[in-house]
């Protein structure tokens, strides 16, 4: 049975860690730098680096900070926030990341995952995907851009299905409904988009204890639970989470 991984997400504004409910009223928390190094002194298994602001503000990532992140850990680190060429994705390659997530930026131009799939790799390129839901879309859950600003005409299963045929070789999936309210990840679309697809899928927003991640882990068929506010503000660690999941049988690494 492959093994569960946990992942720590760090949304950075301004050079600080910052967290928000529903991708609103963000309060700063600390320095990202310092931060990743105590998750992964902690033993978490990877971590995601989000530029929250950069595509809404039409910039480049913060490389420094990116830089300034991976020298201090050695596992696997995603970046993600306003990456819509190759060269800006050479250059957070250079800086230190293994992956790239793309979000906006691929939903503008779709093509932007093929041509990193086939210069870095699939195994470099995740698709970032902020859904709601929506009975206006055939499954259920429509797509979101610029942070949760901008709604498409995407429907989650579909964009999900596209990404994975031009080349994506993961997906995070968050659900803006249940972003850092603590009551629960979005079973039900997690469970449909790890269905529907051939390629990991990462479930993020609305972790607010273990159970949460036993459930999407189990239940939501998700190769991954991404979690914020539980370490960020809740006092988990990732020993315990881990221990906890154990006796839950949910199998993740030691």
């Amino acid at each position: 049975m492959l093994l569960k991984r946990i992942i720590v997400c760090l949304d950075v504004r301004d050079g600080r860690t910052t967290k928000g409910v529903k991708f609103r009223e963000n309060v700063d928390i600390g320095d990202p730098v310092a931060m990743a190094r105590h998750y992964y002194d902690q033993g978490v298994d990877e971590l995601v680096f989000y530029d929250i602001t950069a595509s809404a503000e039409k910039r480049n990532i913060m490389i420094d900070v990116v830089s300034r992140v991976a020298e201090q850990i050695f596992i696997p680190f995603s970046v993600g926030g306003g990456i819509g060429t190759v060269e800006q994705m050479r250059q957070v390659l250079s800086a230190g990341a293994e992956k790239i997530s793309v979000n906006s930026q691929a939903v503008n131009n779709p093509g932007i995952i093929e041509e990193g799939a086939s210069l870095f790799g699939s195994q470099c390129i995740v698709l970032g995907m902020d859904v709601y839901k929506t009975a206006a879309m055939p499954s259920g859950y429509g797509v979101m851009i610029n942070g949760g600003r901008t709604p498409t005409d995407l429907d989650a299963l579909a964009w999900a299905k596209q990404a994975e045929k031009l080349g994506a070789g993961e997906i995070v999936l968050n659900s803006i409904d249940a972003d850092g309210t603590r009551e629960g990840y979005d079973i039900t679309v997690t469970r449909m988009i790890s269905l529907g697809t051939g390629i990991p899928v990462v479930a993020s927003g609305g972790a607010g204890k273990t159970e949460h991640l036993a459930e999407v882990l189990k239940e939501g068929r998700a190769d991954a639970a991404l979690i914020a506010s539980m370490v960020h503000m809740q006092g988990f660690t990732i020993p315990g989470i881990k221990q906890t999941l154990r006796e839950m049988k949910v199998p993740v690494r030691l």
